[in-house]
């Protein structure tokens, strides 16, 4: 029997999976989750072979930016489970730092129901299961080309944020976020930060 956890912060599409994947002979459902936080919490108690974990989540108090952030702390307290994101936003980025993180699975949400109950069965023997359009997307894209520096002032650009509440935000001076932002627009070929960070998180870089 292979132990599952689901974390998704939309509780019909958590249930859904739960009540579908529970309909499995070799497959239980053991936790679910609807924050980054509790995601973590929940693998600790209940210790899952597999982790199907959505990428746009509150982080619940874990101080993380998304999902694939918590994915150290998630093996950090359950350092047996295979965890698989599963996420409407296919960009190969995402992939790339989930693989990163420690993730062993990438998948979208519109995968069909055979093909994900598959790669559950495959990353609980062991392997690995990635979408493989956005295996080759990532592999053409390659890494990003952002420093953490300037991908954490450029995320913090949204919404249109001046520079001094930017710098606020990140702790760093009004002349150092510029600099950052001007280096970020030059390496993405962006005509301005709206466009650099569209971008980026496109290409799931921010």
């Amino acid at each position: 029997m292979t132990t599952l956890l689901i974390a998704d912060d939309q509780t019909l599409i958590r249930t859904a999976l739960a009540t579908m994947l529970g309909l499995e002979a070799d497959l239980e459902v053991v936790g679910q989750a609807g924050t980054c936080g509790e995601a973590v919490r929940v693998a600790g108690e209940t210790q899952p072979d597999v982790v199907l974990l959505d990428v746009q989540m509150p982080d619940g108090g874990l101080g993380v930016d998304d999902g694939i952030d918590a994915i150290p702390g998630m093996l950090a307290v359950a350092p047996s489970a295979r965890i698989v994101v599963v996420t409407t936003f296919g960009r190969p980025g995402y992939l790339r730092r989930a693989l990163e993180q420690g993730a062993v699975g990438f998948l979208v949400k519109d995968t069909p129901v055979d093909r994900l109950v598959e790669s559950i069965r495959r990353v609980a023997q062991g392997l690995r299961a990635v979408d493989p359009e956005l295996a080759a997307a990532s592999l053409s894209i390659g890494a990003s080309p952002l420093t953490q520096k300037e991908a954490l002032v450029l995320a913090a650009s949204a919404g249109g944020a001046s520079t001094v509440e930017i710098a606020q935000s990140v702790h760093l001076s009004e002349g150092t976020v510029r600099n950052y932002l001007s280096s970020a627009i030059g390496k993405l070929g962006s005509r301005n930060r709206a466009e650099a960070l569209r971008t980026a998180t496109d290409n799931g870089w921010v």
